[in-house]
């Protein structure tokens, strides 16, 4: 069936601009934008719709370039039906919930997931990208997430089956994560707020936190084993070599590597998706020329092309760190 043939109890809109639903606030439309009711109206709108049709699942934009041209699918995002925190033997979280209030929910019953607590997105997102930071992953608490498939089928799923590793996994095309599970040390809930305040000065002290953006637009290139636990014996950062090669601050139209923190990609305001997205690949260009080195996106960048336009040119004052 046709998305607009099948009866749901959530909202369906066709031809939905998603640039507001971005935290870098660009992107084109949607074909469709379907927001289920819950796990029961999500499997039966998949079950129904024509398999030929592409489905999108999108969460809160955190870490995400929609194109000028939009999303040739059904986009499906996660609400209110799919937010819940249950806090018992393990932490169950829906895939909608956001990071940070899990993090928050879980030190008030005393649990660490502390690592959630500056994490930007929902929970789906970190499962997808075994999201992480000090030293702490997803891999590492997850024990099974709850998906449905392109059918209307629901799996559980267990982590190890996710082959999860550095900002990956090896989650199904099209299928949606509507839970995950986790488990997680005691702790006292004083120490384990203090603890993700700490993380909050430390993280505002050297990231845009106020800005447009995206979070780290690429992955390290080294600092990281294959299995995505932190490896000491390498430090070498994505910020550090944008940083010698000139690039802090660097500007293409409304899109900038920022002057704070120059693996944080940001819209100044009025970029556009090609202008953020020209903007990296100009930097991955540049720092391959001068360093042999190839930068990974670590931003997922979606959707079609918009109509073709002049770009403005780089602008860099050139001072690297080197």
């Amino acid at each position: 069936m046709q998305p607009d043939q099948i009866a749901i109890r959530g909202q369906l809109t066709p031809n939905r601009p998603l640039d507001s639903l971005t935290w870098l606030r660009v992107g084109g439309p949607a074909d469709w934008l379907f927001q289920p009711a819950d796990a029961e109206d999500l499997a039966d709108f998949l079950r129904q719709l024509a398999p030929e049709i592409p489905v999108f699942p999108m969460g809160v934009g955190s870490n995400l370039i929609v194109r000028d041209g939009g999303i040739r699918a059904v986009v499906i995002r996660l609400g209110r039906g799919f937010n819940g925190i249950d806090i018992a033997e393990h932490i169950t979280a829906g895939a909608a919930a956001l990071d940070a209030h899990v993090a928050r929910k879980a030190a008030d019953a005393g649990r660490d997931l502390t690592f959630l607590r500056t994490i930007p997105g929902s929970i789906g997102g970190a499962v997808r990208m075994n999201a992480g930071c000090y030293g702490s992953y997803v891999k590492d608490h997850l024990i099974e997430i709850t998906a449905i498939d392109r059918t209307g089928v629901t799996h559980t799923i267990p982590a190890d089956a996710l082959n999860l590793t550095y900002r990956q996994s090896d989650l199904p095309e099209g299928m949606v994560i509507t839970q995950a599970r986790f488990h997680a040390s005691e702790g006292d809930p004083a120490s384990l707020h203090a603890r993700m305040e700490d993380q909050l000065a430390k993280r505002d002290a050297t990231q845009p936190t106020k800005d447009r953006s995206a979070g780290s637009t690429f992955r390290n290139p080294a600092g990281f084993s294959s299995t995505g636990q932190a490896d000491d014996s390498h430090e070498l950062k994505a910020w550090k070599v944008i940083d010698a090669a000139g690039l802090r601050g660097a500007k293409l139209g409304g899109a900038q590597m920022s002057p704070k923190h120059p693996n944080f990609l940001v819209n100044t305001g009025g970029a556009s998706a090609t202008e953020l997205e020209a903007l990296g690949e100009e930097v991955r260009k540049r720092v391959l020329q001068a360093r042999g080195l190839s930068l990974h996106w670590e931003i997922m960048r979606v959707g079609e092309a918009g109509p073709s336009a002049n770009l403005p040119p780089l602008v860099t004052d050139g001072a690297g760190a080197e």
